[in-house]
């Protein structure tokens, strides 16, 4: 599950900074998630850059122009998107996790791994850090530690959405589909607006997945 964010210069929009001008990268961007969602990667790029163009250190919209790339097949140009976004902001959940995805694709998974565990070295305490590294136990196929990599993720915050969801996928991995629909609609509860989640509990319904029933 791959995440744009479409409300990358809200913040910045209601502080009242230079209002106008984040009220067109606020648009800009806006559209672009619009596009993206609907497949017109390129296009969706252009606006993007449009956006850029106004704020250019704004991690959120590098790390959109990454996803951009990533979906086109340009992975040298995504990676340097991804580089961009963390610089600004080394905690960027999304970008740890596309980036990770991205230097496995490039067959790079030591470096992948490798800047995952220095990120958990730097951040102990922080959940997402926990879940990308379940996040790589289950991609390694070590399916019960990456189990309680992401219950450890939980204990640290038990809304993690990116915990919830990663865990929500080891227990489809799992055949315990069950499991997952009660995590998924946890998420849906917190965030409507998570469109893959959504999508996800609309197969489980489709196929009569049902939450499990008490012992």
């Amino acid at each position: 599950m791959r995440y744009l964010y479409p409300l990358a210069v809200l913040g910045c929009c209601l502080a009242g900074c230079n209002a106008p001008r984040d009220e067109r990268v606020h648009e800009y961007n806006a559209d672009g998630v619009h596009l993206f969602a609907h497949g017109a990667y390129p296009e969706a790029q252009e606006t993007f850059q449009a956006a850029l163009a106004l704020k250019p250190d704004d991690a959120g919209l590098l790390y959109n122009l990454g996803e951009c790339c990533h979906r086109q097949g340009n992975l040298q140009q995504a990676e340097r998107y991804y580089n961009d976004c963390l610089k600004h902001d080394a905690n960027h959940v999304p970008c740890r996790f596309a980036r990770a995805a991205l230097l496995l694709q490039m067959g790079r998974r030591a470096e992948a791994e490798r800047s995952a565990q220095d990120w958990l070295q730097a951040e102990p305490k922080n959940a997402n850090a926990f879940a990308l590294d379940g996040w790589f136990l289950h991609q390694a196929g070590d399916l019960p530690q990456a189990q309680a990599r992401l219950q450890q993720a939980l204990e640290l915050d038990p809304r993690n959405q990116r915990a919830l969801i990663e865990l929500g996928l080891l227990y489809e991995a799992m055949q315990r589909p069950e499991r997952a629909l009660v995590l998924y609609e946890r998420i849906a509860a917190d965030d409507p607006g998570q469109q893959e989640v959504a999508k996800r509990l609309k197969e489980f319904k489709a196929t009569g997945i049902a939450k499990p029933q008490p012992d």
